[in-house]
């Protein structure tokens, strides 16, 4: 798959997640073989743009891979000049946030309640896409509601407009994560525009994964809960797709080493106190793959701010495991409270 100049390794693209997707995040799953990995969403109001924790969101120093980055807003102007901003640090992608449903970023008319807006979603993305010299991405949802599904003509208006592609998550706003992603719309997506469309929500598994691509026909896949304390996701979909066989099931050994590697990473990114703090819910993802912590295991590694600490609580964490245990399918750790579709 192509973006704009740029080739793509596979297939396989690690979704923008706020408080996620950061540096060493996005660099641990490009390790374990995702094609491309977005950053969080970067707000492009210009009183936050020099703000620590937003420059942090879209720092590259050393990552690997194509570098992209997502941005937010509703002012055409104030876009055009955020994809500006984040060109000139180096991004190379630009990705366009219509997909976030959250109301602290749908409240200011913003994310993916510019769906109910086509005349500013067009403005937004000519001005965006003609203020750059490098590929524009755009992510949207099927619609604002069940009833206003209109990804269909989004997509043509993103055509219209340049930019390079487009990632189609199978939810409505209203939906927001709840229910089971539907992925019709996203096939007629695909049918009636001819730039690459990406498909996303609820691939939890590597046979969802060749499900999603063969039917709706999309170019790629995004995948972004389903990575969280699992990054190795993208090695195993990649196989299965060449091979239609399962991969070898990761064992404890090489989510020990993984998570290791990702927490020292954080507390380099992010400075010792913070990068304790922020590795928390990372562990608490990791684990959910092994099974539950006992409270009197849980507590001092969530309570600590030494990384000392938390590496070797961590690291005793896994003598509570057989090394020759199953580990829990990603799919049975993440049910979801409603099954209509959204």
């Amino acid at each position: 798959m192509k973006i704009g100049p740029y080739q793509l390794q596979n297939n396989l693209v690690l979704a923008p997640m706020a408080g996620i997707t950061d540096r060493p995040f996005r660099n641990l799953c490009k390790q374990f073989g995702a094609g491309l990995a977005v950053s969080e969403m970067v707000a492009s109001n210009p009183a936050l743009r020099k703000h620590k924790r937003t420059l942090l969101k879209a720092d590259h120093t050393g990552e690997t891979g194509l570098r992209s980055v997502q941005i937010l807003g509703a002012n055409p102007e104030k876009m055009a000049e955020a994809a500006q901003f984040n060109a000139q640090r180096g991004a190379q992608i630009i990705d366009i946030n219509m997909g976030c449903p959250t109301k602290k970023v749908c409240s200011v008319a913003a994310g993916s309640a510019l769906l109910r807006n086509e005349d500013l979603v067009k403005t937004i993305l000519q001005k965006v896409v003609s203020a750059v010299n490098i590929p524009v991405t755009l992510k949207i949802r099927t619609g604002w509601d069940k009833d206003n599904r209109n990804a269909v003509k989004i997509a043509q208006l993103a055509e219209q407009s340049g930019i390079a592609a487009l990632t189609v998550h199978g939810r409505t706003r209203a939906c927001a994560f709840k229910g089971a992603a539907e992925y019709d719309t996203i096939k007629a997506v695909k049918a009636a525009v001819s730039i690459p469309v990406i498909a996303n929500g609820d691939i939890t598994s590597v046979e969802k994964a060749r499900y999603v691509l063969d039917y709706t026909s999309a170019d790629a896949i995004m995948i972004g809960r389903a990575a969280q304390g699992r990054p190795w996701f993208f090695e195993e979909i990649q196989h299965y797709l060449q091979t239609g066989e399962q991969a070898i099931q990761t064992d404890l050994h090489k989510i020990k080493n993984t998570l290791q590697q990702h927490l020292e990473e954080l507390y380099l990114f992010y400075g010792t106190l913070n990068g304790v703090r922020i590795g928390r819910k990372h562990i608490g993802w990791y684990f959910d793959h092994l099974g539950s912590l006992p409270a009197t295991i849980k507590k001092p590694i969530y309570q600590t701010n030494s990384p000392e600490t938390q590496l070797s609580l961590v690291n005793s964490a896994f003598d509570l495991f057989d090394k020759t245990m199953p580990l829990k399918h990603a799919s049975n750790a993440m049910k979801y409270r409603y099954n209509d579709h959204c």
